[in-house]
């Protein structure tokens, strides 16, 4: 299917102020939970993109009723009568996240298959959602037909799911939220240990506190829950995107620019601000107030200094960041080095950057990069190969001299609302070409 793309003139200076959409990773898991209960489910602030249409649309072929609106940013579900089973695998391809209506499927229906798709960045095994549904009482599988990483996930349970002691190899975000959601309909008590702390998971546990769930611990290693007989429905407004907004002061920074953030959490950026504070870049940030989570300032103007990355799960370096800060590291001054410990094929932006004039190696047998700056970036026709890494080539673009083409952006579009627009309003030269005939 022929794909759009980006026609970015690098050279502007980023400046004025930008609100952040709601968040992507806290969209997903929160729609998915709104299986639980056959009550009403309205979500706020869910941002426009790709993802959230495609979960949406598994939603209601699973019977539920979904009424998006996506120019005032709400979501209503209401899961009355939902057929309990496979979820087609035409659908739940789209996107990984598809992954997350098991956990709720098992625990009110008792039987949930899935067949995830998503981003080709590295090993996600579905083993530990399998291990945990199991841990709950449930028969659970996960595996592949030909036998190699995990691509399906498939559950069943003959009676009430019983709360368990969980130890989670891993402290994967989707299986903690997977996990999270079989278990707030549990008979009796049920401790996630070794979780995932990162903040979408935090709101998941809000929105099903909400809807009468008893959880504690959520952004913290250990989870306890509770379960209950039933879920009603209830009304949430999602956290802010960290990733988007993480994304958009890397522009700012990238561009010598002076751009404020809006709807952001600066407490959820606390490995970033420290990155960007050590190659020079000058942070003002306001705490959340009633009705505002916070504001970001970013000025940037004089020479970057190098700095040393590690993606890691939260609360240090996001992964999703991991390629946007990359293309910043360009144009700094000195060696800096860049280690992924999330996913191992999420380093395929280190070839397109170079095409665009970045001087970039690979190191430690191809487990890391070592990015030598600043360099001169010039614009080139390069192509995004996943969400993030389309994202970091935008942010090069920015920066490089002449004309940059970037294609691969349908993918990109899946994780960020309006990106374009959102660049465009802070001065950059951007425009989103149509996909060619």
């Amino acid at each position: 299917m022929p794909d759009p793309c980006y026609r970015i003139t690098g050279g502007n200076r980023l400046s004025g102020s930008v609100e952040v959409s709601g968040a992507k990773n806290a969209a997903l898991p929160c729609m998915a939970a709104a299986l639980l209960t056959d009550e009403p489910v309205l979500l706020e602030r869910v941002p426009d993109i790709a993802d959230v249409a495609s979960l949406a649309e598994i939603l209601a072929a699973l019977g539920a009723g979904v009424e998006r609106d996506p120019a005032a940013g709400t979501v209503r579900i209401t899961a009355k009568s939902v057929a309990a089973g496979p979820v087609a695998d035409q659908l739940a391809g789209k996107l990984r996240a598809s992954v997350l209506v098991a956990g709720p499927l098992l625990a009110r229906y008792g039987e949930a298959r899935c067949r995830p798709g998503g981003d080709e960045i590295g090993e996600r095994p579905l083993r530990i959602h399998a291990y945990g549904f199991a841990r709950l009482g449930a028969e659970a599988e996960a595996g592949a037909e030909d036998g190699n990483a995990p691509q399906y996930l498939a559950a069943r349970a003959a009676r009430r799911l019983q709360g368990a002691p969980i130890l989670l190899d891993y402290p994967t975000v989707s299986g903690t939220e997977n996990i999270i959601m079989a278990a707030v309909l549990a008979q009796g008590r049920t401790e996630i240990i070794n979780a995932a702390t990162e903040p979408e998971v935090a709101d998941l546990a809000a929105l099903l506190n909400a809807m009468g769930a008893r959880i504690s611990g959520a952004g913290t290693q250990t989870i306890i829950i509770d379960g209950v007989d039933r879920l009603r429905g209830a009304r949430h407004r999602l956290i802010p995107d960290r990733i988007e907004a993480g994304t958009l002061a890397i522009a700012a920074a990238i561009t010598a620019g002076d751009v404020l953030l809006r709807n952001v959490v600066p407490a959820h950026l606390l490995a970033l601000r420290a990155k960007l504070a050590e190659m020079g870049v000058a942070l003002d940030s306001e705490d959340p107030a009633p009705g505002d989570p916070g504001r970001l300032r970013i000025r940037a103007g004089g020479p970057l200094r190098k700095a040393d990355i590690q993606a890691v799960p939260y609360p240090g370096f996001p992964t999703d960041l991991q390629a946007p800060m990359t293309a910043l590291l360009t144009r700094a001054a000195g060696e800096s080095r860049v280690q992924e410990r999330v996913f191992e094929r999420r380093l395929s932006h280190a070839g397109q950057l170079r095409e665009l004039g970045a001087d970039i190696a690979r190191a430690d047998n191809g487990n890391a990069l070592k990015i030598t700056g600043p360099a001169r970036l010039r614009g080139a026709d390069v192509a995004g190969a996943d969400i993030r890494a389309a994202a970091a080539l935008v942010l090069a673009a920015l920066a490089a001299e002449g004309t940059t083409q970037v294609r691969g952006v349908a993918d990109m579009e899946r994780g960020y609302d309006d990106l374009p627009r959102k660049l465009t309003a802070l001065g950059a030269d951007i425009t989103r070409l149509p996909p060619a005939r």
